[in-house]
């Protein structure tokens, strides 16, 4: 009876897992809305999420905003893709809740003091690596969209674009493929279009999105439009290195394999290999052990 229940619990969580990463039909339809020039409705809020922000907007309005970490959490937020100006009052707001609710609930289970603020100082750090985290995540997928953007930028000045059109038609063709690069070309176009210079643009770019692939073509970008050289064959030689980057980076990936590989290989696979093969032999050694234990007795 285990065994079949063990296999229906396993069909029923792959079953879930399934249904959690199949895509939904309210995102297909959304796209398809975007790509007929049908502006989609904004979900309504709830009122428990509402009030919540509220509340956190009003701790991070109280709350103390050291000079000193201003700058690093505003970086920070904007590589995440968070600009808005509210966005660091509502992070503040954020991370004092939870290490105020973290302390609330330690003090509730009468832990102790040293035990509550062990645990405050965890729900004040953790807003923190959650935000590195999505910040990581955005910026890997800038890094794996750019050389898509690459070719259509190469295309699109060789067929006799200027590189501010050339931009904007980037942004404009990889909307539904990669966003969050569409909307950091389209910033770079507005601010273009408002009246700074083309290299600050460019350079508000790199700072944003901290990515080491972006840093390198706006280094280029500046370079080819200081000096006058081709646009068209300095992306294109970009576009070949960054490729080979890639490249490198996944035979780093690969080797690193093995490594990675060492802890659920020990942790979980090895002991159930133990089980299987010493099991049987384990259980016959006791039951001729125990035997000759209680005669001997």
């Amino acid at each position: 009876m285990l065994p079949i229940l063990a296999f229906v619990f396993g069909s029923l969580l792959v079953a879930a897992a399934a249904r959690a990463m199949m895509p939904r039909t309210a995102t297909i339809e959304q796209r398809l809305d975007e790509v007929v020039g049908v502006q989609p409705k904004a979900p309504e809020e709830s009122r428990v999420s509402k009030r919540l922000m509220d509340a956190f907007m009003r701790i991070g309005k109280a709350a103390p905003k050291p000079a000193s970490e201003v700058g690093k959490l505003r970086g920070r937020l904007m590589s995440a893709g968070y600009r808005g100006e509210e966005a660091l009052t509502l992070f503040i707001g954020i991370r004092v809740g939870c290490a105020l609710t973290f302390f609330a609930v330690a003090s509730l289970l009468r832990t102790g003091l040293i035990t509550a603020l062990i645990a405050a100082a965890i729900g004040y750090v953790l807003p923190g690596m959650v935000l590195a985290r999505m910040a990581k995540r955005r910026q890997h997928r800038l890094r794996l969209s750019l050389p898509d953007a690459l070719d259509l930028l190469v295309v699109s000045v060789e067929a006799g674009l200027g590189l501010d059109q050339a931009v904007q038609r980037v942004a404009d063709e990889l909307s539904l493929v990669h966003p969050e690069l569409s909307d950091e070309l389209r910033l770079v176009h507005l601010e273009v279009r408002a009246g700074t210079a083309r290299a600050d643009a460019l350079k508000n770019l790199a700072n944003r999105t901290q990515v080491d692939d972006l840093s390198s073509l706006v280094t280029m970008l500046v370079q080819t439009d200081k000096f006058g050289t081709s646009v068209a064959q300095a992306l294109r030689v970009h576009s070949d290195t960054l490729r080979t980057k890639r490249r490198q980076r996944a035979e780093e990936a690969a080797a690193k394999t093995g490594a990675k590989m060492v802890f659920p290989l020990v942790f979980c696979i090895f002991p159930a290999i133990w089980v299987v093969t010493i099991g049987p032999a384990a259980i016959k050694f006791v039951q001729v052990l125990i035997p000759l234990a209680r005669d001997m007795k």
